[in-house]
């Protein structure tokens, strides 16, 4: 009720934090895959959920930023900003997706690694983001979501090595690489967000 009281420039900061918090309980809800007989269709619907709550935020996001005469930083960076963070839980829900529809009952020892990768991102974004308002103490976290980046690039291309020596049959690859695919680009568009967050602070301080 006294949302619309706050300043603009609150409410966009605002947006971001809670668009971050979805991530780190997205990626949270992915570690239950790690589990010894995971509940895959309960996770798979636990995300849609969380998909649709980002939606919603990036939603609020893009109206208060076509309603703002004045916007905290530059207004591209503001969307594109709000796009890579709804593009992360995009890629984490598609990854469930695919598992549930595809019939998968265990993942292989480097999708574990990447899920790992993606829940540690997923938190060191949401403990960086109320630091965007004061743009301070920010370079720790790009430098940390770009060693994980690196790490989730090495455990994917492992994951496609182990895919593809002979041990699966061809249409458990295929089912396998579409849902790793999802989980790389999910690690791509952390790095993004981190690239995103960083040219504002260089261009703003």
């Amino acid at each position: 009720m006294f949302e619309r009281f706050k300043p603009k420039s609150v409410l966009f900061y605002d947006l971001f934090n809670s668009s971050a918090q979805l991530l780190a309980t997205g990626a949270k809800t992915l570690t239950e895959l790690l589990e010894s007989a995971p509940e895959i269709d309960a996770v798979a619907r636990r995300m849609v959920d969380l998909e649709h709550e980002a939606d919603s935020v990036t939603h609020d996001l893009f109206r208060t930023l076509n309603s703002s005469f004045i916007t905290p930083f530059d207004r591209t960076d503001i969307y594109v900003l709000g796009s890579s963070l709804d593009d992360v839980m995009d890629h984490m829900e598609a990854a469930t997706h695919l598992l549930s529809l595809y019939r998968i009952g265990e993942l292989t020892p480097h999708m574990h690694d990447m899920i790992d990768i993606l829940d540690r991102s997923a938190k060191v974004t949401a403990e960086a983001m109320p630091r965007l308002a004061s743009m301070k103490d920010l370079e720790r976290y790009w430098i940390e979501i770009n060693e994980l980046e690196n790490r989730a690039d090495h455990a994917y291309r492992t994951f496609l090595a182990d895919l593809f020596d002979g041990r699966f049959d061809a249409l458990t690859v295929m089912k396998l690489k579409g849902v790793g695919d999802e989980l790389e680009d999910a690690a791509d568009a952390f790095e993004k967000v981190a690239h995103v967050i960083e040219s504002i602070v260089l261009k703003e301080t």
